[in-house]
């Protein structure tokens, strides 16, 4: 089970107005008013509004808010983002999001729920978007937090983990593209890790978040934890270390295995490397194999999500074989 930060609340969550206190809050919802922030019922129209200040640096900004909080888009990613069970901090509108308001009512108008809903107006809510044509929602999310034991933790029904490694992949489309597909393949959980000079780019950064449709907030992430030290914890769980390999092996090296040549259905871990220069190869000669794709002569190699995909379809093809296999033994 995925454990969760305590619920922080940015400057503003507990009523209509960013300062208004905890108590007050507490005691509208014991006599059965409801805070006016959740009807939006004043459009927030200063630029300098603090709530609009979080969300202008969570979206065009990137960046976490001092709370922790980072920014979701679009009514796809906010419904998703509801969906997850994540803590929300406040969810936007603006004037004209008529349609999106109804489609996201059963998540946002029910007398429990404890965040702001806002409005703007529309020309407020594009200069604070990401996106070129937005579609007039975002929302403010805490993302789960994660620690290795959650993420070494196989769910209920699982046969065994399956986890994606990103160790120095710095395009935030490509970051979210390969937990999009990692999930969608039966992936249990994955590590952002940096690798030699190459960081890895935020899995929560807008991009990222657009390009996982949402998976980012589902999955079991961890962050921060070194790539060699996350590389011997996940040995001595008895994890299998699987290295996609860019690289030629030397004499004397372990050969490169097809994906079909490898057992998914063990506790593995896939490391996927630097767009470019693929994982250090002190990282690959450390892992219990290395994997590449057999390819057409005359390609070089295979974007780094578009390989995920494929090695994380053979994870699939072979694990879902074996739960078939194992529901139709008496």
């Amino acid at each position: 089970m995925l454990r969760f930060r305590a619920m922080r609340t940015p400057p503003g969550a507990q009523g209509s107005s960013p300062g208004a206190p905890r108590g007050a809050r507490a005691a509208r919802l014991s006599t059965g008013q409801t805070p006016v922030a959740r009807h939006a019922g004043a459009v927030l129209t200063s630029r300098d509004n603090r709530w609009l200040k979080q969300f202008r640096m969570a979206l065009r900004g990137g960046i976490p808010t001092e709370s922790g909080f980072v920014g979701v888009e679009g009514v796809r990613l906010v419904e998703e983002a509801l969906r997850s069970g994540c803590h929300i901090g406040a969810v936007l509108f603006n004037e004209t999001a008529t349609r999106y308001r109804e489609r996201l009512a059963p998540f946002i108008g029910r007398p429990e729920i404890a965040f702001p809903v806002l409005q703007t107006t529309d020309r407020l809510f594009e200069g604070l978007a990401d996106t070129e044509h937005p579609q007039g929602v975002a929302a403010l999310v805490e993302p789960r937090v994660t620690t290795f034991d959650d993420l070494v933790r196989a769910p209920e029904g699982v046969c065994s983990p399956l986890l994606v490694v990103l160790a120095g992949v710095q395009d935030p489309g490509n970051v979210g593209t390969i937990l999009r597909t990692a999930a969608a393949f039966g992936a249990t959980g994955a590590a952002i890790c940096a690798s030699g000079q190459s960081g890895t780019a935020s899995p929560f950064s807008p991009k990222s978040l657009r390009a996982s449709a949402g998976a980012a907030l589902h999955l079991a992430v961890l962050s921060g934890t070194s790539l060699p030290i996350l590389m011997m914890q996940l040995k001595v769980a008895g994890f299998r270390m699987l290295a996609s390999s860019v690289h030629e092996p030397e004499t004397g090296e372990q050969p490169l295995l097809a994906p079909w040549e490898v057992d998914w259905c063990e506790a593995s871990a896939l490391l996927v490397g630097n767009e470019g220069s693929g994982l250090p190869v002190e990282v690959e000669r450390s892992a219990d194999a290395r994997i590449r794709i057999p390819m057409a002569s005359g390609v070089e190699s295979l974007n780094a999500a578009a390989a995920a995909a494929v090695l994380f379809y053979e994870a699939a093809r072979q694990r879902n074989s074996l739960r078939t296999r194992n529901i139709q033994e008496p």
